[in-house]
């Protein structure tokens, strides 16, 4: 049996290794830090529970594909509901709209604010449904390594009803002028790494994921995936090893033969990178096996950093849902602080979750388990304890104005986590918590490749590589990079 060394446990390591185990590989996973999962640990503190990482559960078709590949149902793992409503768009003191997993309902509130605006929506859709299928069940499992993969001749067409050439603004304003409702068909471009305008149509399959598959939860919280995960690939044999980083790389022939790690050398015939890509490439990879220069590394558009508070709350936070997004100030003026002119922002979105609204198993019985989101610019210096305290006062001023309470008096677990920390813990590229920006130049082939060019034996799998960032196109990058490695080793599993 040929031997395989993954690094990192998050979504895509461990998708890579369950694949690897099954098609008959003996496979070893290395993660530098004391929990598997990636950036989807988990944090405890006084009875509370908090997902470190991700929050939004969407695609469910994805996850339940990763399973069912292992004959394993989601039920058997956990419980997983769906959010109604699905989140809330908050403009404003008393002023919010509830986004409806009901079609009807939802064209109904279009309509309410802008009159013939639902069966625009439902047209907008429906081509966010093509992409959809065509994005999710067909390109993203392309690996990126030849233009001939987009032969294919449902892709070659699709192509061009994909609206690759057109950008999401423009898009939208095919549905609606609406200053809110702009807003609600545009949020999801906020993570994706570059303003409205220089995003792709493409990125409409995201509101068709976002209104028409859900949004969901499983219960106990998102690290309840990487539970299932880990037991899936334990299943399949794969052993796991954690506090064990790699430091670098023993070579022969143009081969790594081994890692080297804190906890001594790991030998394998293989090795696929799930960790940071540039982290990988620039500093565990010998200067002259290097994938890309570092010149390369700073021209990626990356998508933003973020400022996160995971804060326990004794008592309740009053009109709030399981997911809010405040939009009460302007996205484009946050976007451009992102993007274009890189600062800490003046007037930023940002979004709280209280999954206890949903759970209440994560938090001690009369408490809430709160969480903050603020997006910024990648590779920001001044992350300092004053600037983080600045921007939690802001949001909280916001939250407790939309609440009509104070919450701050009652906070009983807090902690912290940014630019900094992505890149202590996580290794992360300038400190980004979503990968590339998925932008045209950055899509497909243009992306870094999964298959290293100057070492025979070494891939990479994740968010900065095919098909992109992103949970469910991490968990698929994983399977893409298996079945590349089987065609290039042609191993059979053994009878």
């Amino acid at each position: 049996m040929k031997s395989v060394l993954v690094i990192g446990s998050g979504f895509a390591g461990l998708s890579a290794a369950s694949f690897l185990a099954r098609d008959g590989y003996n496979v070893t996973v290395v993660e530098k830090n004391d929990q598997l999962g990636g950036r989807a640990h988990v944090w405890e503190k006084d009875g509370f529970t908090f997902d470190m990482g991700p929050s939004w559960y969407w695609m469910p078709d994805v996850f339940e594909r990763y399973f069912n590949e292992f004959g394993v149902k989601i039920e058997e793992l956990y419980d997983l509901v769906r959010l109604d409503p699905s989140y809330r768009v908050v403009f404003g003191e008393n002023d919010h709209e509830d986004q409806s997993p009901n079609m009807e309902e939802l064209e109904a509130m279009f309509d309410r604010l802008d009159p013939g605006s639902g069966l625009r929506l439902r047209k907008f859709l429906a081509q966010g449904k093509y992409k959809y299928e065509v994005g999710i069940k067909d390109l993203v499992f392309k690996p990126g390594r030849s233009l001939l993969e987009f032969a294919d001749f449902r892709i070659a067409k699709g192509l061009f009803q994909l609206d690759m050439l057109k950008d999401i603004r423009k898009h939208v304003a095919e549905v609606s002028s609406h200053p809110k409702l702009k807003a609600i068909l545009e949020f999801p471009v906020l993570f994706l790494g570059a303003l409205p305008q220089n995003t792709p149509a493409l990125y409409s399959l995201m509101n068709y994921a976002d209104m028409s598959l859900g949004t969901w939860y499983p219960m106990g919280g998102m690290n309840k995936i990487i539970q299932g995960m880990v037991k899936v690939a334990k299943d399949q044999g794969v052993q796991f090893h954690t506090n064990t980083e790699v430091t670098g790389f023993e070579y022969e022939n143009d081969r790594i033969t081994a890692a080297v790690t804190t906890n001594g050398l790991f030998q394998a015939d293989i090795i696929v990178g799930g960790a940071d890509y540039h982290h990988i490439d620039q500093k565990i990879s010998a200067p002259e096996y290097r994938e890309y220069t570092e010149k390369y590394w700073e021209k990626r558009k990356m998508a933003p950093s973020s400022l996160l508070f995971y804060l326990g709350i004794k008592g309740e936070v009053p009109n709030v849902l399981h997911h809010n997004l405040f939009f009460d100030h302007e996205l484009d003026q946050h976007a451009h602080e992102i993007y274009t002119d890189p600062q800490w922002p003046t007037k930023p979105l940002f979004y709280a979750s209280a999954p206890t609204k949903t759970d209440k198993s994560i938090a001690p019985e009369g408490c809430e388990n709160l969480f903050l989101l603020m997006p910024t610019a990648p590779g920001m210096d001044g992350d300092t304890e004053e600037v983080r305290e600045k921007y939690y006062h802001l949001m909280m001023d916001r939250l407790e104005a939309y609440a009509g309470t104070t919450i701050r008096d009652r906070v009983v677990v807090k902690r912290s986590f940014a630019y900094s920390d992505f890149k202590s813990v996580y290794n992360s590229f300038k400190g980004n918590a979503y990968g590339l920006a998925n932008t045209l130049d950055q899509t497909a082939i243009f992306k870094p490749r999964l298959k290293s060019k100057k070492v025979d034996n070494l891939y990479f799998a994740g968010q900065l590589t095919t098909p992109g960032p992103g949970v469910p196109p991490s968990l698929i990058s994983g399977e893409v990079v298996s079945k590349e490695i089987g065609k290039d080793f042609k191993i059979k599993k053994a009878v």
